[in-house]
């Protein structure tokens, strides 16, 4: 890439004599520079940045979105099981699943260590708001304020800080993860909550509309190819 150091010389020792120094100080210079290199590579190879990120959320959110409009207000009660969220608290803990992204990687920035960090502290909240009563109308401008919130502050972040590694706390799996990671994590998981949201339309007899649009263009296939015959 650069070259390399001359083969005496062991980069990694910091005891230099007068004589070493100047090697030392080459050997050094030469592995930062291949180390900034590597890194300026790997981010022009990398396509998937935060641009990226906040248009796959947006595209998510709008899904989103749009089953909270087709579900009736009045099954916004809908319980699929004893003891599980309803309708509204689901897309009340989908519109707040980014609060701990914002608390952690706008808020906090310089944090990188969550060992003994309170959880609860911003999780309880949170929690508490979800119970909180809600009309179809302000479950709908909450996903879609939060929604832009959180896709306009992912779209200008840097490579550099999409990169930078969280530690976990003991027990965590893995140990550790990058922002990057961590903030693709709020799409998929509002993309789990979305699955059990469509499977509930199905029980409350609805078709989701990404179902809909994807038998129309079946149909639309189906029609061109036996005009063809």
């Amino acid at each position: 890439m650069y070259g390399r150091c001359p083969a005496h010389h062991d980069a990694s020792d910091t005891t230099t004599t007068p004589a070493s120094a100047p090697i030392a100080t080459f050997c050094q210079r030469r592995i930062r520079m291949e180390i900034v290199y590597a890194f300026a590579t790997m981010v022009a190879m990398n396509p998937y940045g935060a641009k990226e990120i906040a248009a796959s959320f947006r595209t998510v959110r709008e899904n989103t979105i749009k089953i909270a409009e087709e579900i009736p207000e009045d099954k916004y009660d809908f319980q699929a099981a004893p003891g599980v969220r309803t309708v509204r608290q689901t897309l009340i803990h989908i519109s707040l699943v980014p609060s701990f992204a914002f608390m952690l990687h706008r808020d906090n920035p310089t944090m990188k260590n969550l060992e003994g960090f309170n959880f609860m502290a911003v999780m309880g909240p949170i929690m508490a708001m979800e119970q909180e009563p809600r009309t179809k109308a302000q479950v709908i401008q909450m996903l879609k304020d939060g929604g832009d919130e959180f896709a306009n502050f992912v779209s200008g972040l840097s490579d550099e800080f999409l990169a930078e590694v969280i530690t976990m706390p003991p027990g965590g799996t893995p140990p550790q993860r990058t922002r990057i990671d961590m903030l693709m994590a709020a799409k998929e998981h509002e993309m789990h909550h979305r699955g059990q949201l469509m499977l509930i339309e199905r029980m409350l007899g609805i078709t989701p509309h990404l179902t809909r649009q994807q038998q129309a263009r079946m149909a639309a296939m189906q029609a061109a190819q036996a005009a063809q015959k």
